[in-house]
Order: C-alpha cells, then structure tokens, then sequence
C-alpha cells in the first residue's frame, strides 16, 4: 500500500469511528452484567447486536450459528430456571431479553479443515460471533452475560430446537443495573512472550 493509499485509509476509517467510542474504552466497557434494569430493549438495538456477529469471520466463511432473540418474560423465567443451579445464573431468569445461539453445521470446506487439524473451529468462530455481539451491546449501552452453564435440552425443549442441534451458549442483555467493575486480570508478560514460548 502507497503512503498515499494509507494515509486515505486511515482518515476514513477515522471519519467512519467518529461518533464510536474509542475500542480500548469499549473492552473496559463490557464486562459480564448479572443486575439489570427492567426496561424493554428496542428491537432495533437487539438487531444491530445480531448484526454484528453476522458480520464476525469464520472458518472458510461457514458462519455456523443462529441466534434465537427470546423476549417473552414467562418464556424467560422458564430460560433462566434452565440456567439456575448450584448457585448459578440465580440472575437469569429477571432478565429482559435472552439470546440462545445455535451451533449450525460447517461447509464442507471448515469441517475438512477442522478434521485434518484437529481443531474445533466451529466453536472457536461461534466466540468470535458471541464476542461482537457483546462489544456491540456494550457500544449502545446495554449489559450482557455470556452463560455456559444451564440445562440444554430443557432451553432446546423450551425454544423447539431441533434434536441433533446443539446450544453452547446464552447471552443475557439488558440496561445494566450495576457500575462497571475495574478488571483483574493477568500482566501483560504473564499471557504473552515475543518470539518463543517462554
């Protein structure tokens, strides 16, 4: 790319940011929300997060999901029962919206590539959809949880999913009730080395 070509690129992507906040500001945004106001969420919001995971990478572009927007509160209640136990997810069930993302079958071409590599892409792309859902959802302002532990086949039962399908994850959205936490997380030099595994 010439100078020129790069320096074109990147006032554009400036302009097309400037009424977005800062990415760094927006990963300190999003953290998981376990108290919500009881507002509705506007379909549009709900869409523009389905929007963003549409739009997330995947192995050979097999993008192998589906989001089932749940917002009925007695279908709800019954979701968040499903996701209730051992202490868990005790939170869910008082929420305003719930997201279930369905794992669908990769292309040929990614379950090739998956076999031969031994490496569960499907699942890695899924993440990566499940994250852009969230960092949009922090950007407009709502809360989400990412939850893994619930009663699948009572969510599949709940939702008609059909049997063979799985459902490896339900993400929580709504108004957040709760201040942003400060993150703990590891040093930089405790996750990451340059040039070898040190």
């Amino acid at each position: 790319m010439k100078a020129g070509d790069r320096a074109e690129a990147t006032e554009m992507a400036a302009g097309l940011n400037s009424d977005n906040m800062d990415f760094h500001e927006l990963i300190l945004k999003r953290q998981s929300t376990r108290k919500y106001l009881p507002d509705n969420v506007d379909t549009a919001l709900v869409t523009k997060c389905i929007e963003a995971a549409r739009l997330a990478p995947s192995a050979c572009n097999s993008q192998p999901w589906h989001f089932i927007v749940v917002d009925d509160k007695e279908l709800i209640m019954e979701m968040g029962k499903a996701a209730a136990g051992l202490g868990m997810n005790g939170f869910a069930a008082g929420v305003p919206v719930m997201i279930a993302v369905i794992l669908e079958k990769m292309n040929f071409t990614a379950k090739v590539g998956s076999m031969l590599k031994n490496k569960d892409y499907c699942m890695l792309d899924l993440g990566i959809a499940v994250e852009h859902f969230c960092l949009q959802a922090a950007e407009d302002g709502l809360g989400t949880c990412i939850l893994g532990w619930f009663d699948e086949k009572q969510v599949a039962r709940l939702l008609g999913v059909p049997k063979g399908k799985r459902i490896p994850l339900l993400i929580t959205l709504g108004y957040p009730d709760c201040e942003i936490r400060k993150k703990t997380r590891k040093t930089l030099e405790e996750i990451s080395s340059w040039n070898k595994y040190r």
